[in-house]
């Protein structure tokens, strides 16, 4: 009877060790290594909350391209963040399901695990927060995060891939949220010519490109600096107005007068692959922007004062734009957009 009892208690032991490790599956998800590039800005503080990992990244890269996240399924992120346009797009705004034209002109995506804000007028501090955006917009996704996860919940595919990146295989919003921001963190370019020259590998301007740097340092550097070539700031600079009626610039995050029409500064990198320019695509080519400033920008009580202070306009001459666009277009990293 005792060998009986015996028995029992080992099989009870060894069913309940069994249960034990079924749910809790070890998978070696190690964190990935990114090399930060010298002389970049420091990394937004949330990075650290989310690290980007071997396996989230994956996941995130397949959410990223991910069709079932609009209501009719035809449209992914990667429909708008094409990634030899470095992950822009050459529509003047964004286009989404049914072909409805939206608000703004897609951004570059690009070097985010930088930035301290997100979309043109700033309203995202934290990239996790910024994907719930395109889905729920009339204009991009006209979906809901509960109707994205329930045309995906029986995916084998993804249950294995949200069991090797979190642990166990359910699927939440902010898991989605997470492991596409881990996917965008990865995305830095750096690699230009531009850094190249800066890094003594090689490479040299040519005397156009030198030139065109040199009136870049004079005229541009003050907004378009930093490594990003962007400060970050919101400025009105007096482009031609968006006057769908929705639109107000950083004034529709904020609500002061002061912001009204101003929009991030862009980054200059891979200028050249990102046309049409401006938060609604006003420009089709650069030329056509800097012959705007050249000619004079709109007139506003909150023009920013480097135009207000110069009559409304940056003087170039074509000599100085043929320039400016020769060193410009050595921001271009091509190996960011072939990866």
């Amino acid at each position: 009877m005792k060998k009986i009892i015996g028995f029992g208690i080992l099989l009870l032991l060894l069913t309940s060790c069994s249960n034990d490790d079924s749910d809790m599956i070890s998978i070696d998800n190690p964190e990935i290594s990114l090399n930060i590039p010298t002389g970049f800005p420091e990394i937004n503080s949330f990075v650290s909350l989310n690290k980007p990992t071997k396996y989230g990244v994956e996941l995130g890269q397949k959410l990223f391209s991910e069709k079932r996240f609009s209501a009719d399924n035809t449209i992914s992120c990667s429909s708008c963040h094409i990634q030899e346009n470095a992950f822009a797009d050459h529509n003047p705004q964004a286009v989404g399901i049914e072909g409805r034209v939206g608000l703004r002109n897609t951004p570059s995506i690009q070097n985010l695990m930088f930035m301290k804000f997100y979309n043109w007028d700033g309203s995202k501090l934290q990239l996790e927060n910024q994907p719930l955006v395109p889905i729920i917009t009339h204009e991009e996704m006209d979906s809901s995060i509960l109707e994205v996860i329930g045309k995906i919940k029986n995916d084998s595919d993804y249950k294995e891939l949200f069991l090797k990146a979190f642990g166990d295989d359910n699927i939440t919003p902010d898991r989605i949220y997470k492991s596409i921001a881990q996917f965008e963190y990865t995305l830095i370019s750096a690699n230009s010519k531009y850094d190249k020259v800066k890094r003594n590998e090689g490479e040299t301007f040519t005397e156009s490109e030198a030139k065109g740097y040199q009136t870049f340092q004079q005229k541009c550097a003050s907004c378009h600096s930093t490594e990003l070539f962007t400060d970050q700031s919101f400025r009105n600079i007096g482009f031609p107005l968006n006057t769908n009626s929705n639109e107000a610039g950083r004034g529709r995050v904020t609500g002061i007068p002061s912001d009204f029409m101003s929009f991030r500064v862009p980054t200059l990198r891979n200028i050249e692959y990102t046309a049409p320019y401006g938060s609604f695509g006003q420009f089709p080519t650069l030329k056509s922007v800097l012959d705007y400033f050249d000619n004079g920008v709109l007139e506003a009580d909150n023009l920013d004062p480097i135009f207000k202070n110069n009559g409304a306009k940056i003087p170039l001459t074509e000599e100085e734009k043929n320039n400016l666009i020769s060193f410009m277009k050595t921001l271009n990293d091509h190996d960011f957009i072939r990866n």
